[in-house]
């Protein structure tokens, strides 16, 4: 159902309060992957008096590459009305979007401890019945024809089979599995290996289902040599963009960017949160995240950043940026 991907093809990982629509854009303009997915985004919250400040995570400033929808929550009925929405064509219609998004994707795979004591998410993992109402309201709302999705863990607190088997069985268009448990979150390194129990497994029941590895994927070389070796379908990038905004690139060329080349696209990505946030002094602590991605590898970084880190609003970031020139 995601017959527009090329195989081998890439992804960026969905990274909540960080892969929102700006910085997407700056991805794009750096070295664009084959598909995006949206921030972390609640359906329950979407189907409730909070569904404006839920929206921007849907946003987006550009249709090239496609993006996914990516959403979790607890209710199946809500599930079921934001996939109608998206698949429809409704949700993008009310965010101004040229076009309709890619596809829906559901969380099962984040371990964020404020998360899973909800149940939701990688809790999943522990009550694949409830998992089982959340993609059967999914695929209904989206009609059964529009792309549904799962991105996962190899499973909770141990490696486990009959979780990836159960996800197969569902015929999903795509599954994207981090090679970690939820216990495990990002303390040790992915456990590769199990991408050829795991192949074998899609190939035997669902072979329609695109197959993508992500966890301590850095690089577009590292993803095609995992996508070689084990014969799957895709790469998914995440904190690897934090160390190279070109990440996606055949040859990146950003370990000899140079000081000013860093902190262009720094300024880049600031004015184009300024001009796309309803309020963008607010996002100052999201602003500062980034700051590591550009603001390194050069003498004098740890004091610009420190610097930057003192500023109340993104224009004060800006000046002190512009200091530098």
């Amino acid at each position: 159902m995601f017959a527009f991907l090329k195989k081998p093809f890439f992804v960026l990982a969905p990274m909540d309060d960080v892969t929102d629509a700006v910085f997407r854009q700056v991805i794009n303009q750096c070295a664009p992957p084959n598909l995006y997915f949206s921030e972390f985004v609640n359906v329950d919250g979407l189907s409730s008096r909070g569904r404006p400040r839920l929206l921007p995570k849907l946003d987006c400033l550009s249709t090239d590459p496609p993006l996914i929808a990516h959403i979790w929550g607890l209710n199946p009925d809500n599930f079921y009305l934001v996939a109608k929405q998206i698949a429809s064509g409704d949700l993008a219609n009310e965010l101004g979007l040229s076009e309709n998004f890619a596809g829906i994707d559901l969380n099962m795979g984040c371990p964020a401890k404020a998360v899973v004591k909800t149940g939701a998410c990688s809790a999943l993992i522990k009550n694949p019945d409830f998992a089982l109402e959340i993609i059967q309201a999914t695929k209904s709302g989206a009609g059964n024809v529009f792309p549904v999705s799962v991105k996962t863990r190899l499973g909770y607190d141990q490696i486990n089979p009959e979780w990836i088997k159960f996800l197969l069985d569902q015929h999903l268009a795509m599954l994207s599995v981090h090679l970690r448990t939820t216990k495990e979150l990002s303390l040790v390194p992915a456990h590769y290996k199990e991408l050829k129990w795991i192949k074998t497994m899609r190939d035997e029941l669902s072979p329609e289902t695109l197959l993508v590895a992500n966890g301590d994927i850095l690089n577009r070389s590292a993803g095609l040599k995992l996508i070689t070796e084990y014969g799957i379908d895709g790469a998914m990038i995440g904190r690897g963009i934090f160390q190279d905004p070109y990440a996606f690139s055949i040859d990146s060329q950003w370990t000899i960017a140079s000081r000013q080349e860093k902190i262009d696209l720094f300024k880049y990505h600031l004015e184009l949160f300024k001009q796309w946030a309803d309020s963008p002094d607010k996002g100052i602590k999201r602003m500062n995240k980034y700051a590591k991605i550009y603001v390194n590898g050069f003498n004098g970084a740890k004091e610009l950043r420190e610097n930057i880190a003192k500023a109340n609003t993104i224009n004060e970031m800006l000046s002190a940026l512009m200091l530098e020139q």
